[in-house]
């Protein structure tokens, strides 16, 4: 008999790289749990990347609660945002719906808590480093300190995200800027580095570098697994 799987609504397309990276490995670690016969039930709804690029605060919390009110209405039980950015709408969100968000940073600080890291740098789009609501949710919730590269970075930072690497674009250029801006992290005393962009892990592997690394997507594309198989 197929096992009971709990419904997940997805709220992906920031970017669909992003969402297409969550949709397989929720797909495979599942598949590793109850075999390859089966696989989870899922609800995906893909928005348009425009809408985070517009930077328009209030339409952007608005429509992730639109959305994620559609999504508990179609009998999802929890939701996952396919990507780092967009838990910029988390507060906003939650109170205002029944069921729980799965918080990326919340499956980022127990593995931390479980290397016993309490100081990370964090690297992605500006949004991300500079929003504080990664940083607010470790230090809240998990006593980390997070750090960021220094002001005159993160631009550049911004730029190979934004269009390099959601745009499926992965140069040595960009991994080698990368790589720089973890050994100036780990000389601010990072313990672990957070690689807060989808696309991250996909231009750097753990052994390019000798710190540990939170692959936020790998850590919470296992935390909706651990939802699905729960028993509710």
């Amino acid at each position: 008999m197929a096992p009971q799987m709990n419904l997940l609504g997805m709220i992906g397309g920031t970017s669909w790289h992003s969402t297409i990276v969550y949709y397989r490995l929720i797909n495979e670690l599942v598949g590793e749990k109850i075999g390859t016969q089966g696989n989870p039930p899922l609800l995906i709804h893909s928005l348009n990347i425009e809408l985070m690029r517009s930077g328009d605060k209030k339409k952007i919390n608005e429509t992730y609660l639109e959305v994620a009110k559609k999504l508990q209405e179609a009998g999802a039980k929890a939701i996952v945002i396919c990507a780092n950015t967009p838990h910029m709408v988390y507060s906003y969100v939650t109170p205002k719906i029944d069921i729980p968000i799965l918080h990326i940073a919340d499956a980022t600080g127990k593995e931390a808590q479980r290397l016993g890291i309490k100081k990370l740098g964090l690297l992605g789009n500006k949004p991300t480093m500079t929003g504080g609501f990664i940083q607010s949710f470790l230090q809240e919730n998990y006593k980390i300190e997070t750090i960021i590269p220094d002001e005159e970075f993160l631009k550049e930072s911004h730029r190979y995200v934004s269009t390099e690497l959601t745009q499926g674009n992965f140069t040595d250029t960009a991994k080698s800027f990368f790589i720089q801006q973890m050994k100036l992290l780990q000389e601010k005393g990072a313990e672990g580095i957070i690689l807060g962009c989808t696309e991250l892990p996909m231009l750097i592997a753990p052994g390019d570098f000798d710190l540990p690394m939170m692959a936020t997507t790998q850590l919470h594309a296992q935390m909706a697994v651990d939802f699905i198989l729960k028993k509710l």
